[in-house]
């Protein structure tokens, strides 16, 4: 190779290593704002304890299905002439922006009339896709759930009469990390609250 052309060569070499290293630094400091930006995740509150429930497609679901990924609950019946549509509107709105894998469930409270068919028609009216579940099964087992597992009041109390329906319930959502823990609680009426969830369940979908 002559000298007269070896120079432009070396001098693109250079040329392209320092762009090299610009472009490289560039990408770890935006990583590194990344990171720093992205909140840590919230406290555990308590275990979501086990069980087993069918969802509108008629497949048993069980708490351990539900296992490698955070998840968001809600507790909600199809006959309601109240919240339930808004907080399912909601659901939907959430499922817009959630981190792959992150799954929706919501539990019917009100499982004697909302049979699995049912809940197929509810859910179409949300567009909902398999990653939202609706599970169904018997009443004092979502009751306990409800009250036990994830610390929601509901009412009446037990053994008392309900002109309304099957049990008045909490209209928060509770966010379920990968390992059936929960972590925090959101109505999703509040404003900014929809906000927290989605940057709460982006810090543990993004935790290794």
């Amino acid at each position: 190779m002559s000298p007269g052309l070896g120079r432009p060569l070396l001098r693109g070499m250079v040329w392209g290593l320092l762009i090299a290293s610009i472009l490289t630094l560039a990408i770890l400091t935006l990583k590194q704002r990344r990171t720093a930006r992205q909140p840590p995740p919230p406290p555990t509150v308590k275990a979501v304890p086990d069980f087993e429930l069918t969802n509108r497609d008629g497949r048993r679901v069980a708490l351990a299905d539900l296992a490698g990924n955070p998840w968001i609950a809600d507790f909600i019946f199809t006959r309601c002439a109240g919240p339930c549509p808004l907080m399912s509107r909601n659901f939907q709105d959430l499922g817009l922006q959630l981190p792959p894998g992150v799954r929706r469930v919501s539990f019917s409270v009100d499982p004697e009339y909302d049979t699995p068919e049912v809940l197929q028609g509810y859910a179409e009216r949300f567009n909902a896709g398999e990653d939202w579940l609706f599970l169904t099964g018997e009443i004092d087992e979502v009751r306990k759930l409800a009250i036990e597992g994830f610390l929601l009041g509901v009412y009446p109390a037990e053994g008392e009469e309900n002109e309304h329906g099957p049990f008045l319930h909490s209209t928060r959502s509770v966010l379920v990390d990968a390992q059936g823990q929960i972590r925090g609680y959101y109505d999703l009426f509040e404003e900014g609250a929809a906000e927290r969830l989605l940057a709460e369940v982006r810090a543990l979908a993004a935790k290794p």
